[in-house]
């Protein structure tokens, strides 16, 4: 019988993340078979009951798609003008009750956008504090520099409170139309297009091509959505699942 870490199985369950999952532990809110439980490792499996403060926890099945978002589609659930993701997703047949996409994305801007009903892993790759990579593949209006890969290496003032977090840029094809990988840990307001209007350059072309560890989908047409595998998943949730 395939057995389970009780933190792994709280965490899936949407009960928080791996240090919230452990703080109820330490608590002692969580019964296994009745038992108090503090330790986040123990192995659990579907013969085992498993209560916190008095309510049975069930695992939640989560729904995870990744989507190649076009240009000209908006972030959001609803619109009263534009179409949204979600409505690429019905198009699909996909049911789309309770999802939501993780971020945005510019409403001219391509590529990886995550669609999930998780919010512990929305919460996870969006927080600042976690620092998870975004990476984007953009096309330029004017040459780009060591001295522009500098610059966005030291954090850039693009007219808020605090500059930008260092960010990597990597130079493909310099020239007068310059194409770039550029990989930030934030996102911020047009934060990308923002960046290389600090350094008097215009963004003509953007998208998105991974986030974390999970990469876009080479075969996977603009506007088209698929579900996420167990290992994509995986690889989106270090800090809520790993072993301690």
């Amino acid at each position: 019988m395939k057995s389970t870490r009780l933190d792994k199985y709280l965490a899936d369950a949407g009960l928080g993340t791996r240090s919230e999952v452990k703080n109820l532990l330490k608590k002692r809110f969580v019964l296994v078979n009745g038992s108090p439980c503090v330790r986040p490792e123990q192995k659990i499996t579907s013969d085992d009951e498993i209560t916190c403060q008095g309510r049975l926890v069930r695992k939640k099945t989560f729904s995870y798609y990744m989507l190649n978002k076009p240009a000209g589609v908006i972030s959001a659930t609803e619109d009263s003008r534009d179409r949204t993701v979600l409505d690429l997703l019905q198009e699909q047949g996909i049911p789309t009750n309770g999802l939501f996409p993780v971020g945005r994305l510019d409403k001219d801007t391509e590529g990886l956008l995550l669609i999930t009903d998780d919010g512990a892993l929305a919460h996870h790759l969006l927080s600042p504090r976690r620092h998870v990579n975004k990476t984007y593949f953009a096309r330029i209006d004017g040459e780009a520099t060591v001295c522009d890969i500098e610059a966005f290496s030291a954090g850039l003032d693009i007219g808020d409170r605090k500059k930008t977090l260092p960010a990597r840029l990597e130079i493909l094809s310099p020239g007068p139309v310059s194409e770039v990988h550029l990989t930030v840990q934030e996102g911020r307001f047009h934060q990308v297009k923002r960046m290389f209007l600090a350094q008097r350059k215009k963004v003509l072309y953007l998208k998105r091509i991974s986030m974390g560890k999970l990469s876009l989908d080479p075969d996977l047409l603009p506007g088209r959505a698929r579900p996420l595998t167990e290992e994509e998943v995986s690889l989106l949730r270090p800090e809520i699942v790993s072993p301690v």
